[in-house]
């Protein structure tokens, strides 16, 4: 989290300067406001918002904001919503450090700064035409969620689409009543495990990369893209190379340490690339080197 402290006067003014048509700064946060709360699992939100002046905003799947809690900070949380729909954003936040626990308090009528979108996004079109698999574990399943709306809004330009989601325990899951709809769907293939069960829980029981098996997918014909923990995105790595999946096919979301959003602190340079700029999609054979360095 940044040092960034910004008045809402000031940003009420430079929406008024963008309305007016001066030069707004980019380092200033849009007001948006908040007009809905979802509580995921005890410590993960998710929230809709709305501009508050102006008109919305068009991002790519997988690029991330810049949320600014007033008074507090601000923290860089990925865009999970629909691409199609401008007209509000979703953010998906779990509560572990003072920005994220103080954004997670935040109630429906409240503001937020926004600054964004940022980043590089999935590689919608790399995928056009070909089978599409995508997995996560925990609250990986957020940054790929832009994605999946993606494709659902656009069957018809890819071949085999699945998702693969794992999380720690049920009450863990998030989007629980909206992967119950993906399951439905008949053209959708829709995995989910946990670690360990719990009294009720029907579903599988194991690790999340076990169910790489299961995918419908031709390999030579695949684009993958996945997010969570690097440990486990190890795995769902070597799993697919199992499968015959090129790693220029497979896309790895490195979300870490970010705090600007331009590459001008440094806390997310990884190798000759700052995730915030390069990323935070990046292609698994042109980071591959670091990706597997543990850090001092």
């Amino acid at each position: 989290m940044t040092g960034l402290i910004v008045s809402a006067h000031k940003i009420e003014s430079e929406t008024t300067h963008e309305a007016q048509g001066a030069k707004v700064d980019p380092m200033v946060p849009k007001p948006y406001v908040v007009t809905r709360v979802q509580r995921e699992t005890p410590d993960i939100y998710t929230f809709q918002m709305e501009p508050k002046d102006g008109p919305g905003m068009s991002f790519a799947p997988g690029q991330f904001n810049m949320l600014y809690v007033f008074g507090v900070g601000e923290v860089p949380i990925s865009i999970c919503g629909a691409p199609s729909d401008t007209a509000r954003l979703t953010h998906t936040v779990r509560a572990v450090g003072p920005g994220t626990r103080a954004m997670c308090a935040l109630k429906r009528g409240d503001t937020m700064g926004v600054r964004g979108p940022f980043g590089v996004g999935w590689p919608t079109e790399v995928a056009h035409g070909k089978d599409l698999i995508m997995m996560a574990g925990g609250v990986g399943l957020p940054p790929l969620r832009s994605l999946i709306c993606y494709a659902l809004s656009n069957r018809d330009l890819f071949h085999n689409v699945a998702v693969i989601y794992g999380a720690r325990t049920p009450t863990d899951m998030v989007f629980k009543h909206e992967i119950e709809r993906w399951r439905s769907r008949l053209d959708l293939q829709v995995a989910v495990t946990v670690d360990s069960g719990i009294p009720g829980w029907r579903g599988h029981v194991g690790v999340v990369t076990t169910l790489v098996p299961w995918a419908e997918f031709d390999p030579a014909n695949t684009v993958a893209a996945i997010c969570g923990p690097e440990i486990m995105m190890r795995f769902f790595v070597m799993e697919l190379a199992k499968r015959g999946v090129p790693p220029e096919r497979i896309y790895v979301s490195m979300e870490r340490n970010m705090q600007c959003g331009v590459g001008l602190c440094g806390h997310c340079q990884l190798g000759p690339n700052f995730i915030c700029k390069d990323g935070p999609v990046f292609r698994f054979d042109e980071i591959e080197d670091w990706f597997r360095r543990r850090e001092a």
